[in-house]
């Protein structure tokens, strides 16, 4: 079954971001996935051109069928966003997007195990040519450093339980799928946490996909030159699914709009967030937030 990644928040995202129909302009997508946000654009805007960034050529494959329908339009371009973004021109986008959820893709299709419920290699690269997988990490760093990542990355208060029971485990023989790192999380932590509202694996393989992708430090850099290649009355808006990405966005924002000689505005004081009826139809949007800012 081909699954394509619902487009978050994508009434806010085309309100906030909107284009005039009759002038040719161009967006950079910096988490195309497999085209949601950008085939809306493409849609709407007969004049716009689409960069799409993405690191993960499986899932850019994917994009790039769904948006041939587009021809001459949409460029896409295998790279992580803060790299793409450090080389490109200054003043040369209109409109810059970044959408910083892991697509549903990776969940049931990319077989890297990015799911709890599925038995897959525990992988979790979105660039297959790095050396770093989660299996590396829950067998090789150190009982502490496992602690750390899963404390700082997955906010988890049981971390030094999980990351204790990682390093017994491995004793006995390496840990190599998903459903094994999710059975040893679930018999570490304790039972009343076992059926709450989320899986007890929930933060940790949050953290653990983090670590493997760097994916936090790379958040603050790319909105900086996102900003100097945004064109002076471009908007640039980022959607985030959990604190630590977001408390990033809004204080680079915050910070960059606070200066004295600041480049940018904040369009949205407070972030957006989904209507109840997008939460019902698209379950994964509860979480999200959506932060824009203006060039002037």
């Amino acid at each position: 079954m081909e699954i394509l990644h619902y487009p978050v928040l994508h009434e806010s995202v085309l309100e906030y971001l909107a284009l005039s129909t009759d002038e040719e302009a161009t967006l950079i997508d910096c988490t195309t996935g497999e085209g949601g946000h950008s085939n809306l654009f493409l849609s709407r805007y007969p004049k716009l051109h689409v960069i799409g960034i993405d690191r993960d050529k499986g899932i850019q494959k994917k994009a790039i069928e769904r948006l041939s329908v587009y021809p001459g339009r949409f460029t896409p371009v295998n790279s992580w966003f803060n790299d793409y973004l450090k080389g490109a021109e200054s003043g040369s986008a209109d409109r810059i997007l970044f959408d910083l959820g892991i697509s549903t893709y990776h969940y049931e299709e990319s077989d890297r195990g990015f799911s709890f419920r599925k038995d897959e290699p525990l992988d979790m690269r979105l660039n297959t040519e790095s050396t770093l997988t989660a299996a590396y990490i829950v067998n090789n760093y150190s009982e502490e450093e496992l602690a750390d990542i899963i404390y700082r990355y997955g906010e988890e208060r049981y971390s030094r339980r999980i990351a204790r029971a990682f390093a017994e485990r491995r004793k006995q023989k390496p840990i190599t799928t998903s459903l094994d790192a999710e059975d040893i999380i679930f018999h570490a932590v304790p039972k009343e946490y076992r059926h709450g509202r989320i899986s007890p694996a929930t933060r940790t393989f949050q953290a653990l996909r983090i670590e493997v992708n760097s994916e936090l430090d790379r958040i603050k850099p790319a909105l900086l030159e996102a900003i100097r290649v945004l064109k002076k009355g471009g908007r640039i808006g980022v959607i985030t699914f959990h604190s630590l990405e977001d408390r990033i966005v809004k204080w680079t924002f915050k910070d960059e709009a606070a200066k004295e000689d600041a480049s940018i505005r904040i369009i949205t004081k407070k972030p957006v967030l989904p209507s109840e009826e997008e939460e019902r139809e698209n379950p994964p949007s509860r979480s999200a937030k959506l932060r824009v800012v203006e060039k002037i």
